[in-house]
């Protein structure tokens, strides 16, 4: 933990990693580290596939878990010996879904490197900030971004919002040519032994007691992710994840959705994201099961893949679940099944639900998906700062009890927590008062799957852990089933409340309105600037293709459901939405959109 903290903000650190009663140091998962894992289902497993790869143009790769194994540990090897790559360093990668991807972030973890992954989607001015501040002095690079890479590194002076990252000693070229200007990572990994040569310096994993550990062997508190949160404004903040973050979470998310050894997921969302890494590659390595990894969401393609690999269980965000639900629209009208290809609900008995959470959830697309398709969405919630999910529906509910939890309170439940952690509802001004069943306050989560801290700032660090939880920074509540459960529920971000007067709305409420309005594809709720209120509602609309809809019309509409002081009082149509690379809407950056509305005063 950094040093630069005071005694009371490491005591709140400290106290946010404590789950009912039960310190972080009493380890909720058998393990020594992410090594100890894979060693042990490649010694009891080893012919059993672990991972599926396909490439962008269909090229399929397989690898059993003795096979993976061994390819990690070359990678190790190389990263240790000639790159001298220590527990401790950090590693950064431009790069997407990929199994070198994946080898390189098992080859840091073995080693008791952290990886800090880029999200090649961000501009460059971003990148450069996070590389700078992540301190990693090596970066492996996808060989289509090299040039890019080159320009992000060497391309400024360093100081933050420019380009620049003179920390980045060397640049690793992942697939391409070989070539004289950079190591190329295949030709460099391809005959390196299979046994981590880092052992010879000390006592190896297998013969280590829990929690020890040598110069060479890394452990449980080792940190394994230096992820950055996508936040709108701002410089973004690293979140420190350690091995046992990500490994005591897995087992979470395992327990609940029911993931043993002989079960497929599949992963369609970026794995420079927690929930790509955590819920498709962790967990399924935590239990000894297999996953099928893509390059990216394709819409045409994923059903096929469902049925092809025999997949269980995919993760997913809301814009996918549209996605999908369009895919079925047209396929119908083409005279083909929902799905597509012929496909049918005989070729999808194996598919047992979708894991959906990280972005908004309307009840009216879950309403909808769900009785379209026949499979269950459990809903779910978390934040990089809490490893990746914190909670879900219970799979244990009948389809009835599951639909009540889904629709009936205004916002789609995002259930229980799971086992590595608790949560609360606490008053949103931080003053540590803990609110009762029904009233609406700030989402506070603490257990063994809190991260470490934020890196190199203890401003954040102490106002997050304010009074021993980590603070969300989302707004929601809570309802009590007959059984005591408690089910959660968010209702936005604190800071996108739109404050009218001193009247704050949520946007979700307003958005659900708005989607009920046929032609509405997507409604969103925009907090903008306003000289007689402060801030006024504005609605961002994109509509359904041919669909003709005025602004009148969805005025009228919300002025009917809604009081005037709630009710969007100007519209903007459009086509794009800005979202994060998991899928979340960035409505502050729609504001400036409002900005000839400034000065206008509207009266009901």
């Amino acid at each position: 933990m950094s040093d630069t903290f005071d005694q009371k903000t490491i005591d709140n650190i400290y106290n946010a990693h404590i789950k009912d009663g039960i310190p972080p140091e009493s380890r909720k998962v058998p393990f020594r580290n992410i090594r100890d894992v894979l060693s042990l289902h490649t010694k009891t497993s080893s012919r059993t596939t672990f991972l599926v790869h396909y490439d962008d143009n269909g090229n399929r790769e397989e690898y059993s878990f003795a096979e993976f194994n061994a390819r990690v540990h070359q990678v190790a090897n190389f990263m240790y010996e000639d790159l001298e790559i220590r527990r401790g360093d950090r590693v950064a990668t431009i790069a997407y879904n990929h199994v070198d991807t994946v080898l390189i972030y098992f080859a840091c973890w073995v080693i008791g490197a952290t990886v800090a992954p880029q999200n090649v989607a961000e501009d460059d001015r971003r990148i450069a900030y996070i590389l700078r501040n992540s301190e990693a002095k090596i970066c492996f690079v996808r060989a289509e971004y090299l040039d890019r890479a080159e320009t992000i590194i060497n391309g400024g002076n360093g100081s933050e919002g420019e380009l620049g990252a003179p920390n980045i000693e060397l640049l690793i070229e992942v697939g391409g040519e070989p070539c004289d200007d950079y190591i190329n990572f295949h030709e460099a990994v391809k005959n390196r032994p299979t046994t981590f040569l880092g052992d010879e310096s000390g006592t190896k994993s297998g013969d280590m007691p829990i929690g020890e550990g040598t110069d060479a062997t890394a452990t449980l508190d080792d940190e394994a992710l230096l992820v950055y949160t996508s936040g709108t404004t701002g410089a973004p903040k690293g979140v420190i994840l350690t091995q046992y973050n990500l490994l005591v979470d897995a087992m979470g998310i395992s327990q609940w959705q029911a993931i043993t050894g002989n079960q497929r997921t599949m992963c369609v969302l970026p794995i420079h994201h927690v929930n790509g890494i955590v819920v498709t590659l962790i967990t399924p390595l935590y239990v000894g099961a297999s996953t099928v990894l893509n390059r990216k969401f394709t819409v045409s393609q994923f059903w096929d893949r469902i049925v092809q690999e025999h997949v269980n269980i995919v993760s997913v965000v809301p814009t996918l679940l549209q996605f999908l639900l369009e895919y079925s629209v047209k396929q119908i009208a083409d005279g083909n099944t929902m799905f597509g290809n012929n496909i049918n609900r005989r070729n999808l008995t194996h598919f047992r639900h979708f894991i959906c959470g990280a972005g908004t959830l309307s009840v009216a697309l879950a309403r909808e998906f769900e009785e379209t398709f026949g499979f269950t969405v459990l809903h779910g919630y978390g934040l990089s700062e809490t490893t990746c999910y914190s909670c879900y529906l219970p799979i244990d509910l009948s389809w009835e009890t599951h639909q009540k939890w889904m629709t009936e309170y205004g916002y789609p439940s995002i259930g229980c927590p799971i086992e590595a952690n608790e949560m609360a509802i606490f008053s949103p001004t931080g003053s540590g008062e803990q609110l009762s069943e029904g009233e609406r306050g700030e989402i506070c989560i603490r257990g063994h799957n809190v991260m470490k801290e934020y890196f190199n700032r203890p401003d954040a660090n102490t106002e997050t852990f304010k009074f021993g939880w980590f603070r969300s920074g989302d707004e929601g509540f809570y309802k009590t089933d007959k059984r005591g459960r408690k089910f959660f529920f968010i209702t936005g971000r604190i800071k996108e409340l739109i404050n009218r007067g001193g009247v704050k709305f949520s946007p979700f409420d307003i958005e659900e309105v708005l989607l009920d309005i046929d032609g509405v594809n997507v409604g969103l709720a925009i907090g903008f600037q306003n000289d007689y209120y402060g801030e006024e509602v504005g609605a961002y609309v994109v509509l359904d293709r041919g669909v003709n809809v005025s602004e009148a019309d969805i005025l009228a509409y919300c002025r009917d459901k809604m009081p005037f002081e709630k009710s969007p009082k100007v519209v903007v149509f459009g086509t794009d939405i800005p979202v994060t690379s998991t899928g979340k809407y960035q409505r502050l950056k729609l504001q400036d959109l409002f900005t000839e509305w400034e000065h206008t005063q509207f009266k009901g």
